[in-house]
């Protein structure tokens, strides 16, 4: 027996549908917050000796890739990540353990979050600045987060069997 039970699909959309909006409406509290401080007035917030606060207008993905494509890439970007989006939903709808449930939703919130900024703006607001010995992480944002720890979450997932999934295979 499992410490808590899978959710059933109706369960797993609604509590999905809760995690997913609500990363996405943090993400983009956090981002007009970022965007009020650090962007009429460019400049650096340094928070502690390795977290700044900066402005990044990333028209790319991760890492900045494809953001000196075209005009085109933006929407090209956009309609992808909304695809995923759909069918990460689909996924979700199905139910399953909550671990799966919560992963996916973090990846759809925060996958809608920056389809926000790329509809609004033409670019993802980024802001946050990791840095240790000289060396910065790339700037990111809360739906970079969310999309980070719900694709760990789904590894973690895929990679740590259930009791209820053992019993299934012994029968």
């Amino acid at each position: 027996m499992t410490l808590y039970p899978p959710l059933a699909p109706a369960a797993a959309l609604r509590w999905g549908g809760i995690a997913a909006a609500a990363v996405a409406t943090l993400d983009q509290v956090t981002k007009a917050l970022a965007h009020a401080a650090l962007f009429s007035n460019p400049r650096i917030i340094e928070v502690t000796s390795f977290f700044n606060l900066v402005p990044v207008w990333n028209r790319g993905v991760s890492f900045g890739i494809f953001a000196d494509g075209p005009e085109i890439t933006r929407w090209l970007l956009t309609v992808f990540a909304l695809v995923v989006s759909v069918i990460l939903g689909l996924w979700m709808a199905r139910g399953g353990r909550r671990l799966l449930v919560f992963g996916l939703a973090l990846i759809i919130g925060g996958a809608i979050g920056n389809v926000i900024d790329r509809v609004r703006f033409g670019a993802v607001i980024d802001f946050v600045d990791l840095h240790a010995g000289g060396y910065h992480w790339p700037a990111f944002n809360i739906a970079d987060a969310a999309i980070f720890c719900g694709v760990v979450m789904l590894i973690v997932e895929n990679l740590w069997p259930s009791r209820h999934d053992d019993q299934e295979h012994r029968a």
